[in-house]
Parts: structure tokens; C-alpha cells; sequence
């Protein structure tokens, strides 16, 4: 793509959006300065309303949105197979019956809680006219799945507490064979802190595991967070396993940058410091880095933690671009061919910001492999009415095809959107 037709793609996008929030610049992009406590913390959930029939979330000029598949389960992530079959997680949080009953309501209206379908379906556009006309439930029962990934003959699906593995061939429509346990992972966490998502390296030797933390910011104790707020490389073959990078209070979205081969992730950032505390950012993830949590954030100390682990302090790495204060980046994949030089990020919405932040998908531009510019709106349209806090829809993951084509996996919306070019 020219940077021309590149940048009139995304000044088309903001003008379409109708942004239902205002962000400030400090919050959101290469360089954020916000303070802590200058707004009160607050419980603001959307309330989930479903799209109504022949309604689209906004894409830029240039691209179409055609709803690939509807009537889901709460889907979380998808998985594009070399056939062009989709595999599809559904699953949902469980209700925590002694949380605060304005929290418990909230997560009611939103979708957030509820019956968890716990299985995978499969999803078939044979005639590859950008809706799959056949679906199959592929395997049931398992424990809230998040992440899946393909290699080698093997399906690898992470539940909530361990990641399993199933032989698997393109083309199968039924998973009937046993799970084989890779590895154990800490189950649950604080708000929707059970998702495991999963990104296999690309000699598919090596399986990532991001696991979320177990806490707000350690609240319980850093005994709880053992194996948690980071991201774990397992060996496929023998199941050991070591800590690839730590510090990272919720890292869902997983990808590998296609120029340098770099594994980049999406953090959701710590709640109840205010509207503007902290970013949810994207890095390009260091063997062995730390990355802040629960201590510090974007480089400043938490005031919950002032003077403490002044030995991680001194260590700890900085992320590369913000992407917005209770935004929920979940997920994240980068462009194929031409527009491999940008990330797409799904952000699933705030619940600790008094205005909407959130409720869409952006993108970052990249170059020489790391964020060039601000990241700027490419999917939008997920949110009804922000004064009335109606949503149709919540993003929760991206994926991409080789042509270019798009996939936003809408959990609150029971839907899976597909984005391609009509230029």
C-alpha cells in the first residue's frame, strides 16, 4: 500500500467513525504522560444491545464489512486453517457470586458473564463467498478455551488451566480422540484474567502461552502471581517449559511481526488509578524482559507501590506504543502482503473509565519494524449510544488472511466479522 492511499484510508476512517470517545493524546501513542488519581475511579459497563439486522460495523473507504458467521456463542478467538476452514473458541466468564452486585449487574448487561459454551466450532465457506454457509461443533467440554494454534498435525487449545493438544487435519469437522495434557497452567484470575491465548513459533517447536495476572496490582501477594502477568515458551516435544518475558499484567494478543520476526504482544494495563491510568500498549516482547507490573507503568512507579523492587525498577523495559487507558486490547495480528507494516488491535472496551474508551479496532503503522505514527481507527460503529452506554458489539481478537482479508472476532456481538478490500 502507498503511504498516499494509506493515510486517505485512515483519515477516511476517523471521519466515519463517529468516535464515541474522546481519548486524550497523552493516553494514547508513541509518548503518554498521564497522572494518576486526577479522575476518580469508576464502574461503567457498557449494556450489550446485539446488532440489528443489516447493520456493519464502519470500515475505511475502500473496504467492505460482510458478517461471516452469526449467531456464535460468545466467541473469543478464531483460528484461520490452511484449507480455509475458521476454528472459533467460545466461552465466557464465569460469575463470581461474591463480587460487588453493581459489578455482578454490570457484567450481566455487557455479556461479559454468563453460560459458558465451552467448545470449538468450526467454520466453512466452501463456496468462498465470505459467509460460512456451514458450521460443526468440533469438541465440547473443555474449560473455558481461549487460545488454539495448528502445527504439525496437532491442535493446541489452551483452557483456562492447562494448554491441551488433540491430532488434527485440515478438513475434519469432529475432534473425537483424547486430549493430551502439554502443560498445567494457574486457573482463573482477577476480572477476565482465565484467558490463555497461544502463538506458535514458526518452526512450531516452541508454543508462547500468555497467562494474565492473578491480581488488579498484587494485591494477594506475588506468591499468587508466580507463572502469571507473563508469558510462557513451552517446548511442544517434552512440555518444559521456562518464562520468556514477565511484568506484564495481562498480555492477550499475540503475533509474530513478519519483517522481523519479533513476537509482539497487546497488554491490558492496571484499573482503579482513574480514566487515564494506565495505557493498555503494545511492545515488542525480550526474551527474558520485565516489563513493569505491578510496580510501574510506561516508566512511572504505581503510588501502590512506591519504593518497592527498586532492583526491578532499574531493570524494568518500556513499551512501544500506547493504545489508550481501559481500552481491553485483546488482540492483535499484523497485515499480510502489502499491508504487513501495520498491526491491527482489537480493543474490547472500558469498564473503569467514566467515558467510553475502546469499542473498536485500530491500526498501527509500522516501519523498520517498530510503531511509525499514532495508532489511528480502522473498525468502528461497535458502540449504539454512548450516553445511553449501549454497545452492539465488543471486538475481542483479529486475525488475517493472506489476501489481505480481515477477521474481528466480536464476542458480545455472537458474531465474526469479515473486512476486505472492494479497491
Amino acid at each position: 500500500m502507498t503511504k498516499r492511499l494509506f493515510t486517505s484510508l485512515f483519515l477516511a476512517a476517523a471521519v466515519q467513525a463517529g468516535s464515541a470517545q474522546a481519548q486524550s493524546p497523552k493516553i494514547v501513542g508513541l509518548s503518554p504522560q498521564p497522572e494518576p488519581y486526577a479522575t476518580e475511579s469508576v464502574i461503567n459497563h457498557p449494556r450489550t444491545i446485539g446488532w440489528p439486522e443489516g447493520r456493519t460495523p464502519v470500515a475505511p473507504r475502500g473496504y467492505e464489512v460482510v458478517k461471516f458467521a452469526g449467531g456464535l456463542e460468545y466467541p473469543r478467538q478464531a483460528l484461520l486453517l490452511p484449507n480455509g476452514d475458521v476454528i472459533v473458541a467460545e466461552a465466557r466468564t464465569k460469575p463470581k457470586l461474591d463480587a460487588d452486585p453493581e459489578v455482578q449487574r454490570g457484567q450481566a448487561l455487557s455479556k461479559t458473564t454468563g453460560f459458558s459454551a465451552n467448545r470449538l466450532t468450526l467454520l466453512r465457506d466452501a463456496n468462498r463467498d465470505g459467509v460460512a454457509e456451514q458450521r460443526f461443533v468440533l469438541r465440547e467440554g473443555l474449560n473455558q478455551p481461549f487460545g488454539i494454534q495448528y502445527g504439525n498435525g496437532k491442535l493446541y487449545v489452551a483452557n483456562t488451566d492447562g494448554v491441551v493438544v488433540f491430532p488434527y487435519q485440515p478438513g475434519q469437522t469432529r475432534i473425537t480422540a483424547q486430549p493430551r495434557q502439554l502443560v498445567s497452567l494457574p486457573a482463573g484470575g482477577y476480572n477476565n484474567h482465565w484467558t490463555r491465548n497461544l502463538l506458535l513459533s514458526p518452526d512450531n517447536r516452541t508454543l508462547y502461552v500468555s497467562v494474565g495476572s492473578a491480581s488488579n496490582v498484587g494485591e494477594y501477594g506475588m506468591e499468587e502471581e508466580k507463572r502469571r502477568a507473563a508469558i510462557l515458551a513451552v517446548d511442544v516435544a517434552t512440555g518444559r517449559e521456562r518464562l520468556y518475558a514477565s511484568g506484564l499484567r495481562n498480555p492477550v494478543g499475540m503475533a509474530w511481526a513478519p519483517t522481523t520476526g519479533v513476537l509482539w504482544t497487546a497488554v491490558n494495563e492496571r484499573d482503579e488509578i482513574g480514566d487515564d491510568i494506565a495505557p493498555d500498549y503494545l511492545v515488542g516482547v525480550r526474551e527474558g524482559g520485565f516489563y513493569g507490573w505491578p510496580y510501574s507503568y510506561f516508566g512511572k512507579q504505581d503510588p501502590r507501590h512506591v519504593n518497592e523492587r527498586r532492583d526491578l525498577l532499574a531493570t524494568t523495559l518500556m513499551p512501544d506504543v500506547a493504545v489508550g487507558a481501559h481500552a481491553a486490547a485483546l488482540g492483535l495480528a499484523f497485515g499480510k502482503g502489502a499491508d504487513a507494516q501495520i498491526a491491527y488491535v482489537a480493543r474490547h472496551g472500558s469498564w473503569n473509565r467514566s467515558s467510553f474508551s475502546g469499542y473498536d479496532v485500530l491500526a498501527v503503522p509500522f516501519a523498520a519494524g517498530r510503531p511509525a505514527t499514532e495508532p489511528r481507527p480502522f473498525l468502528t460503529g461497535f458502540v449504539a449510544d454512548a450516553k445511553k452506554g449501549d454497545v452492539y458489539g465488543r471486538p475481542a481478537s483479529v486475525q488475517t488472511r493472506e489476501d489481505g482479508a480481515i477477521f474481528v472476532v466480536d464476542d458480545a456481538g455472537d458474531t465474526i466479522w469479515l473486512v476486505r478490500r472492494t479497491v
